[in-house]
């Protein structure tokens, strides 16, 4: 990662430390209540996710998207791919019609932010890290998670050091500012949806922040190319 976005992210944890004092893990009835939009429809949204993985190689390494998130995407030569269909608010009109049902439960809910199918290739472990700032809160949801030989979901989600095995259909509302990582071990690609959630219950001034950085960001989007295509 750049020593400029090192530096970036330090500062705004420190002003969202200040704010903000919640657990890793939170609960979706007061931090996402439009969770069970998506933990109903999930068997749809797995059709969809699934019928890409035929067009794999034409889904971007995660790395191709942001080049600073680089030692995290190309860990152990293994690929970690992202489908996204909405990058900070601005919907990229190619891949919400590759995905119906999911861009249609995406633009109900104005505190999607973000929205991202990832696919993690087979031995894939994407290393310890952290998110950038509290702003957001991060919905996981299996799609089509293998299983190990055990029977339970053979791909692991650590979060401040608390392992979980989510499978098909489960879903998780967490704080990716904690340190997390994410294992494969299974010989399956694992699929999942991934959210960014405007964080609730913020006070005003750390809402007009969150709003800045938020725009800050779709301007970066744009002046950088990442997606070429025209927006939704």
């Amino acid at each position: 990662m750049s020593i400029a976005y090192n530096v970036v992210r330090s500062a705004m944890t420190g002003i969202y430390n200040s704010f903000i004092k919640t657990p890793p893990v939170l609960d979706t009835r007061q931090y996402f209540p439009g969770a069970g939009a998506f933990t109903d429809n999930w068997q749809a949204i797995q059709g969809e996710a699934m019928s890409l993985i035929d067009e794999i190689e034409s889904v971007p390494r995660f790395h191709e998207l942001m080049p600073e998130q680089y030692k995290l995407s190309s860990h152990g030569e293994k690929e970690w791919r992202m489908l996204i269909l909405r990058a900070y608010s601005l919907d990229i009109s190619e891949n919400m019609a590759k995905c119906p049902t999911l861009a249609a439960l995406v633009k109900a809910d104005p505190s999607i932010k973000s929205a991202s199918i990832s696919f993690l290739a087979p031995g894939k472990q994407v290393p310890t890290h952290t998110g950038p700032f509290r702003g957001i809160t991060r919905f996981y949801m299996g799609l089509q998670v293998p299983l190990a030989d055990d029977g339970k979901p053979g791909v692991k989600l650590t979060i401040a050091d608390e392992a979980y095995r989510l499978g098909n259909g489960d879903a998780l509302l967490w704080d990716d500012t904690y340190p997390h990582s994410v294992e494969n071990n299974t010989g399956q690609w694992r699929i999942a949806l991934l959210l960014d959630v405007y964080r609730a219950n913020m006070p005003g001034p750390l809402r007009a922040f969150t709003n800045t950085i938020i725009s800050l960001a779709r301007v970066s989007i744009k002046w950088r190319g990442i997606f070429p295509k025209e927006f939704a």
